[in-house]
């Protein structure tokens, strides 16, 4: 009463898979090796071991006190959404600041009061961080604006022409903007 099963032929992607699974496996352990040294030179990053961003614009004096800035990424501004387009900054206070220093905020253009001064640093004084927004109309000569609040009340500025700060962010705007000054 048992009947013979006739051995159906196996399908091309069968044969595949049987002839080539060994090496398809390994492919799938090799692929992620090859982001591992992107994967570690952003964890190096945000971590703090490589510095405090991929391009050091260097210190900048505030008043009695000084930052240490720098470019997080040495790219042009990424999009946010509705926000616009925001680039981002870290910097590190000076030794002999710290205890001194209530606030630090960074903009581009010249702020007209304490309360649009910017952006905030955010982080411990060793190393903050900061993203300021784009205008839209921001002008290739345009200036990084720092402003540091004391804990006795006072207010210190600084500026620091934009093509010093982020040159990439220059070579974007004039692209972006079709060249106009």
């Amino acid at each position: 009463m048992s009947k013979a099963m006739a051995a159906q032929p196996a399908s091309p992607l069968s044969r595949f898979w049987y002839k080539w699974r060994f090496h398809i496996n390994i492919l799938l352990v090799l692929i992620p090796l090859g982001f591992m040294p992107k994967y570690f030179a952003d964890v190096a990053l945000f971590r703090g071991t490589s510095g405090l961003g991929e391009r050091t614009v260097g210190e900048v004096p505030v008043g009695p006190w000084s930052i240490t800035l720098a470019e997080f990424r040495a790219a042009p501004p990424e999009l946010d959404g509705p926000a616009g387009y925001m680039k981002t900054f870290t910097g590190a206070l000076c030794k002999e600041c710290i205890s001194q220093v209530k606030a630090t905020y960074l903009r581009i253009g010249k702020p007209r009061s304490l309360r649009a001064a910017g952006g905030i640093f955010f982080g411990s004084a060793y190393r903050m961080g900061a993203t300021v927004p784009l205008p839209t109309r921001t002008k290739t000569d345009a200036e990084l604006w720092i402003t540091m609040e004391g804990w006795d009340g006072s207010v210190h500025q600084a500026a620091v022409p934009l093509e010093q700060a982020s040159p990439s962010t220059v070579a974007w705007l004039q692209k972006h903007q079709g060249g106009k000054p």
